[in-house]
């Protein structure tokens, strides 16, 4: 078995391929409706992003009736103040609380 995609579900599969696209700077392979696959410059698996109407947004950190998070993609920066400028710009929202200073 090799893994060879990861799926991000959204209520709108356009919009938030379009934020990780700014993020990343990776291109576009694939670009439906309702499906959106960014492929990474130096090749490797991509993210791909589906429109899921149904969609609950999960909160962060959850109470025991919230929905949960079941996946989170980590990614490292040099200057944390940049990058958080850079992921606001196109639309991410930053959250109160953080378990390390650092992330």
């Amino acid at each position: 078995m090799t893994l060879w995609g990861i799926v991000l579900d959204s209520p709108d599969a356009r919009e938030l391929a379009a934020f990780y696209r700014q993020l990343l700077g990776w291109a576009t392979e694939q670009d439906y409706p309702d499906w959106v696959k960014l492929s990474p410059p130096d090749g490797g698996t991509g993210l791909s992003f589906q429109t899921d109407a149904a969609y609950i947004r999960p909160n962060w950190p959850a109470g025991p009736d919230d929905q949960q998070m079941m996946l989170h993609l980590d990614t490292g920066t040099d200057d944390l103040d940049a990058a958080e400028a850079h992921v606001v710009a196109p639309g991410a929202v930053l959250a109160d609380f953080q378990p390390q200073d650092d992330v």
